[in-house]
């Protein structure tokens, strides 16, 4: 050993073991709880507190539920529920609303009656959400006494105390997020209207009403109520794309057994390459499906496949033949694919059990294995009644499943050609600057428009781990083709054999070249619009490369901010200022900045040290909620029809900032 080393010893024992104590281990390690503490954990804040008032709508004692955005950032949730029960708790010696608000695991969601059905079941929610406040102010209604107390970071001074008479009943909760815990604590309006409005949806006849008064001069609200409940979601749902529909009326299946009852909507259009499933559990969002969404495909797949049969079985052209032996020959029915009968399809698919299990307190993705033959047995029971009943839209509905498959085969039949092609020796496309590592989980690829950014993003990379494909000219409106037509696109097929993995039903994760997959795009809005294209692309086409993330966007700079040899690159309009204001304060020289309206006006050097230098870059990964959104946001934009377009442009206009004409 060399002489210069320095050995430490140092021992581990039972010292160096820590509990963290009542709410403590919430601050410590929040991500455990809410997932992040980025956009998606503040909002996840609101969202326990309201799913909360929720479960008293499922329990039949609520029917109002108020959501206010204050200012500062405050939140405050009102509902005229049977509120918190706030008699001492016979273990803990306080309040049962204390014990609620300031104890992990506490809640009346464990089988002790208060709640039959709830989507909250790790009973964590309210007290992580006071753990992760600034403060929080409880006040419950109990029809005689207003009770009251306060929190500050998950604890208190003064115990639950009576500080009024009322009539009425229910709980008031209002918290400011904890800027110690949070990168940013804005709230996104549009994110919490979203949500509220799926609750409204999935609670048929419930209030829920959504203010945002932060700003006097630009106050928003909007009251949400739908007596129709999961038929009017999917009919909101097919409006804000703007597709035509197949058939009038929306499908509607339900039915209960064993205490699990099962609701299911959904209705066809003529958005060729779509397929949108949302599927909740007692309210709960599984964005990631479960159980539930699974039975409900087999289930949808067997029905359509036998009234299929029946229907090739019944034409004349399928009728048995004599062969050459005397012998009745039969034209074999082959069983649609599962993509081609989803194609096109608006779902709906809930459920509302005693006891859910979901994966992990963020709620993805249902598990329950007793939920699996439950679905199933009433969604084939009641929509194969439901065809019969209805022959006109059953024939709809399987003529287009029929006719999808066709173009499936087709688009099949191009790709194998491709294929042989490549096999051939047309390999990768030329546009692609590949690497030299084959490790994936090392590599990635930048997805670049246009050779300008293109040949200053080659030049800038690690060739050992950074690959570079430039695209160039329009994208395919993927909104308007048929899958046989987006297959065989000059400008999507190089994006396919880059990444190796097939698409639709050829998709391979496993033969995917890079672990990475990283859109660049200008900073504007055609770097939006591309964007957008891509993720959609993905979204409909490759989905497993973003479940199991390997989508990310680049972030470019905004503004190159410099005094002399001093240079700040700035994301936004408030960075920039700042980096202004840090500069000026030195002696000496001007400030200058440089907006930047195109990858390609930055050198190599400025693109590998801003948005490629895996140590100095940001980068977002794309989550499938990500996609979602943008899904719809381009069916809408790029659809055929004008008036979703309209409203759409017409709600977020002042949004919009920085258009380069």
């Amino acid at each position: 050993m060399d002489e210069n080393t320095k050995v430490v010893n140092h021992e581990y024992g039972a010292d160096d073991i820590q509990i963290l104590e009542g709410l403590e281990a919430v601050r410590k390690r929040p991500g455990m709880y809410i997932g992040s503490t980025g956009p998606s954990g503040l909002h996840h804040l609101v969202y326990e507190i309201v799913d909360n008032a929720i479960d008293e709508a499922l329990a039949g004692y609520c029917s109002e539920i108020n959501v206010s955005i204050l200012p500062g950032n405050v939140i405050e949730v009102t509902d005229n529920g049977r509120g918190i029960p706030t008699g001492i708790h016979p273990k803990e010696g306080i309040s049962a609303a204390t014990v609620v608000y300031t104890i992990l695991h506490a809640g009346g969601k464990f089988g002790g009656g208060g709640y039959k059905v709830s989507g909250g079941l790790h009973g964590v929610g309210a007290s992580v959400v006071n753990a992760l406040s600034e403060w929080l102010e409880l006040e419950v209604y109990d029809g005689t006494n207003i009770h009251f107390q306060r929190f500050e970071r998950g604890h208190y001074d003064e115990q639950m105390k009576i500080t009024g008479k009322t009539s009425k009943t229910g709980t008031r909760v209002r918290f400011k997020a904890d800027g110690e815990i949070f990168h940013d604590t804005n709230y996104d309006y549009n994110i919490l209207l979203d949500r509220l409005r799926e609750q409204a949806f999935l609670n048929g006849g419930i209030l829920i009403n959504i203010t945002d008064a932060r700003d006097e001069n630009d106050l928003k609200g909007e009251s949400l109520r739908y007596e129709g409940g999961i038929i009017s979601y999917v009919e909101w749902l097919q409006k804000m794309r703007g597709a035509e529909v197949l058939h009038p009326d929306v499908i509607y299946l339900d039915g209960l057994i064993d205490d699990v009852t099962v609701e299911v909507a959904f209705q066809y259009n003529t958005d060729f390459n779509s397929e949108s499933f949302r599927s909740f559990a007692n309210n709960i969002h599984t964005i990631d499906g479960g159980t539930h969404e699974v039975s409900f495909k087999r289930a949808l797949n067997k029905v359509i496949n036998d009234f299929a049969k029946a229907y090739q079985e019944a034409n004349p052209k399928n009728k048995a033949k004599k062969s050459k032996k005397g012998e009745e020959e039969k034209k074999e029915f082959v069983p649609l694919s599962g993509e081609a009968i989803r194609e096109a399809i608006n779902a709906v698919i809930s459920v509302k059990l005693p006891e859910c299990e979901f994966e992990g307190q963020t709620k993805g993705k249902l598990g329950n294995p007793e939920v699996t033959p439950i679905v199933y047995k009433i969604v084939t029971e009641k929509l194969t009644y439901y065809f019969e009943e209805h022959p006109e839209t059953a024939n709809i509905v399987v003529t287009k499943a029929i006719n999808a498959q066709a173009a499936r085969d087709a688009a099949k039949r191009a790709m194998e050609a491709k294929r042989k092609s490549v096999a051939d020796g047309a390999g990768l496309p030329g546009k692609l600057a590949d690497c030299y590592e084959k490790d994936t989980t090392k590599t990635e690829i930048y997805i670049v428009e246009g050779d300008s950014a293109g040949g200053s993003a080659k030049q800038g990379r690690n060739s050992a781990f950074q690959a570079i494909l430039a695209l160039w000219g329009k994208m395919l409106n993927v909104e308007k083709a048929r899958v046989d037509k987006v297959y065989n696109n000059e400008k999507l097929v190089p994006v396919v054999k880059a990444l190796g993995t097939g698409v639709g039903e050829d998709f391979d994760i496993t033969k995917l070249r890079y672990g990475r997959v990283i859109i660049m795009a200008d900073a504007d809005v055609d770097g939006e619009h591309i964007r957008t294209l891509l993720l959609t692309f993905f979204f409909r086409f490759m989905r497993p490369l973003i479940e199991n993330g390997h989508v990310y966007l680049a972030q470019p700079p905004l503004f190159k901010v410099f005094r002399g040899k001093q240079v700040r690159y700035a994301f936004s309009d408030e960075e920039r200022d700042a980096y202004i204001a840090e500069l000026s304060g030195e002696s000496g020289g001007k400030v200058e900045v440089q907006r930047y309206k195109g990858l390609g006006e930055m050198d190599p050097d400025q693109l590998w040290e801003t948005t490629m230098n895996p140590e100095t870059r940001t980068m977002l990964k794309v989550s499938l909620e990500d996609a979602m959104k943008a899904d719809m946001i381009f069916s809408i934009l790029m659809g055929d029809k004008v008036e979703p377009r309209r409203e759409f442009i017409e709600a977020n206009a002042r949004y919009a900032q920085d258009l380069d004409i």
